[in-house]
């Protein structure tokens, strides 16, 4: 099993109130890993990406794919290896950010830090707060 599979299955187990689809889509390129529905019926779509250093690397239709779905998406990364003290493996950016997240990688500011911070965020999609 590969290192974005491992990650999806800690995903999964860590993310068990959420309905989660695993999208395999040959036809459609960019699509991104995951299409999530919180417990409030909201849909999101998450890219899985793992690193093993700063740089995540995206294909032009994945980042097309993000400046055209800017709403309700996010790129969810894992960090592998040593990390800087105080700094989580896993970080979540919004969708939107995609082009500043391909410049500037994992220096870029995340919308969350951990996978419960993570679960926190896609659990208030859609709603009003």
């Amino acid at each position: 099993m590969g290192p974005e599979a491992k990650f999806y299955q800690n995903v999964k187990q860590n993310f068990k109130q959420f309905s989660l689809i695993r999208i395999e889509n040959n036809s459609l390129l960019g699509t991104p890993d995951l299409l999530v529905c919180n417990t409030s019926g909201h849909f999101c779509t998450v890219e899985l990406k793992v690193t093993k250093g700063n740089k995540l690397r995206f294909s032009p239709h994945q980042i097309a794919f993000h400046v055209k779905h800017p709403t309700n998406t996010f790129i969810l990364a894992k960090t592998l290896g040593p990390l800087p003290p105080k700094t989580s493996p896993i970080s979540m950016f919004h969708g939107s950010r995609i082009r500043e997240l391909v410049t500037q990688g994992l220096k870029l500011d995340a919308c969350c830090l951990g996978l419960d911070a993570c679960r926190l965020t896609l659990a208030q999609v859609g709603s009003k707060a």
